[in-house]
């Protein structure tokens, strides 16, 4: 276990991260599914705005988001 109060600070900092990221990216899987068990238009840019801005948070990276997105393009589209 850490003794400095600066690693202590920085433990504290680093599991709300994880847990505000986990909760991002799981809301952003389920409205995935969602979207793709609806099919609906409407919902689409809400869900490619959701990956947008994991990318940009860096809790995903810019290829997943990319792929994911132009995966459900296909799908909706189609």
């Amino acid at each position: 276990m850490a003794n400095h109060s600066s690693s202590l600070k920085r433990i504290r900092q680093n599991n709300a991260r994880r847990l505000r990221n986990k909760y991002a990216y799981k809301s952003t899987r389920t409205a995935i599914k969602k979207l793709i068990k609806e099919k609906k238009k409407e919902t689409l840019p809400k869900v490619i705005s959701m990956i947008d801005k994991l990318s940009k948070k860096n809790i995903i990276h810019m290829n997943k988001a990319a792929r994911l997105k132009k995966r459900l393009l296909k799908i909706i589209m189609c």
